[in-house]
């Protein structure tokens, strides 16, 4: 997270720093980048940076989570909307995030933090099943799922079927980029594995 002097910043400073981190960010993947052309870029001094933020890798990470965050609100939005329904709201909202990428630059950002996933990154993506990190809106999303249709025990079963289904949108977001495949390719492939997981593997 960031250090105090930063959120001390005037809005316009931070906005300055975090459109150069986006930028070198969305230029190289994160092992490569540099902090000298983000504080060029910025215009501001080395030094100050790490008044800022601990690393780069502190910085990133801030990025990644607060353009991730959105998604949070969305998701709860999308529950409400399919009924408490966790596998269509999870495909509308992969759905949403592919056609509704803003630009290239936004795109190439995401396409590093995959393509060069650390279990880290992984994390982040895979946030709507940590209850470690926002407890009240993990709270929020346990109160609107439909627990009646799904076949489980207790919270933490229905915690692991979560994590399972944000696995598998995660790596289908990968497999999109380093395949190439097109939104449609994409949703239709997570809808097949979906599907596997709503209705099993095993015929009755």
């Amino acid at each position: 997270m960031p250090n105090a002097t930063f959120f001390n910043l005037t809005e316009i400073k931070r906005k300055i720093l975090i459109q150069a981190a986006e930028k070198e960010f969305s230029r190289v993947p994160l092992h490569e980048a540099s902090i000298s052309n983000i504080v060029k870029a910025a215009g501001i001094p080395r030094g100050s940076f790490y008044q800022y933020f601990e690393n780069k890798d502190d910085l990133y990470f801030y990025l990644l989570d607060e353009k991730l965050k959105v998604g949070k609100e969305h998701f709860l939005k999308k529950l409400t909307e399919h009924n408490g329904d966790i596998i269509e709201a999870f495909i509308d909202m992969h759905y949403q995030f592919l056609v509704m990428m803003p630009d290239e630059e936004e795109e190439n950002f995401i396409k590093n933090a995959l393509l060069y996933a650390t279990h880290k990154v992984e994390n982040s993506f895979t946030y709507l099943a940590d209850s470690s990190e926002d407890q009240n809106h993990f709270n929020k999303m346990m109160n609107l799922i439909d627990k009646q249709s799904i076949n489980v025990n207790s919270d933490n079963d229905l915690n692991l079927i979560l994590q399972i289904i944000a696995a598998v949108a995660f790596h289908n977001l990968i497999e999109k980029l380093s395949k190439r495949l097109s939104d449609e390719e994409a949703i239709k492939n997570l809808r097949v594995q979906m599907d596997l997981i709503k209705f099993g593997i095993y015929k009755k």
